[in-house]
């Protein structure tokens, strides 16, 4: 028997199939523009971003992009009007920014990194990095499925991303899942790598990601203890909705994300937008002006 549920879910795949198909030679199509210029904004925004990869190709790992993705995303933000600044300084003074305005943050510091930081240079914008100082240097030791093989960053590299406006904050030392650690191990995992990075970059490290975007009350506190002022969770949404600066929100920005869902996902600030999910969200919207319940 074909319930009413399988007859919605159907209808809403081929509805995200036909648009997703009418709009492909279209980058980004006319309505995901229409929605970034005319939408609704509700504060800055904080991308989220890991490995950046030479060519064209869309990358195997979803948390990769290519490079050629990755300068057109910056272009189109450029365009946009959107104006970039670091987490430390939004986060240090949330209520001077305008709404267009946009922190773009990199997981794990992996050394492909280093030509997005030039990308960026080179448009006169910034970003933070948020890196596993355990690693520096050395391939990736903590064994996530499809990750790059290349070695992290350089503390040279480090060094010369910072004098060129970029941020760099830490990861943790080995990137563990905080909640899973005993209170000596979690302070370890903070105090070292700030240290170790401190140490590298010459300036006090006050910005934090949590890996995995694991974290909990205790996590969160164990991260002001050790002397972070600002830190990253990868829960979708404005940046600042939650009003801490120790729980400011990302959108992840995926292998398979053209610019017609990275526009989608500005102008929504989630991560789910999907053409089926788009449609339902607009009947829900019209469904409650109306006074109906959905």
């Amino acid at each position: 028997m074909v319930t009413h549920g399988s007859k919605s879910f159907a209808m809403n795949l081929h509805s995200d199939r036909a648009l997703t198909e009418m709009f492909s030679l279209i980058d980004p199509d006319p309505i995901s523009l229409a929605l970034i210029r005319r939408g609704q904004l509700h504060g800055p925004l904080m991308l989220m971003y890991h490995s950046v990869q030479r060519g064209r190709a869309i990358p195997d790992w979803p948390w990769a992009v290519s490079m050629a993705r990755f300068r057109s995303q910056l272009d189109f933000l450029a365009g946009e009007g959107w104006k970039t600044v670091t987490m430390a300084d939004l986060a240090a003074r949330p209520q001077a920014w305008p709404e267009r305005t946009v922190v773009i943050t990199f997981d794990d510091g992996y050394r492909d990194n280093y030509e997005a930081f030039e990308a960026l240079a080179q448009r006169g914008m910034c970003a933070s990095w948020f890196v596993v100082a355990g690693w520096l240097g050395r391939g990736a030791g903590w064994g996530d499925a499809g990750q790059p093989s290349d070695p992290l960053l350089e503390p040279a590299q480090l060094r010369a991303m910072q004098s060129a406006g970029m941020e760099i904050g830490s990861h943790t030392v080995d990137h563990l899942r905080l909640p899973d650690l005993d209170n000596t191990q979690l302070n370890a995992q903070l105090l070292t790598s700030k240290a170790l990075l401190e140490d590298v970059l010459g300036t006090e490290v006050v910005s934090f990601a949590y890996p995995y975007g694991a974290w909990d009350e205790r996590c969160e506190q164990a991260v002001m203890a050790a002397g972070y002022r600002y830190a990253c969770t990868t829960r979708s949404g404005w940046a600042l909705r939650d009003g801490n600066p120790l729980r400011l929100r990302r959108l992840a920005i995926f292998n398979d994300d053209n610019l017609s869902s990275f526009a989608r996902k500005i102008a929504f600030a989630t991560n789910d937008v999907r053409w089926a999910s788009m449609i339902g969200y607009w009947r829900r919207q019209l469904l409650a002006r109306m006074g109906w319940n959905t």
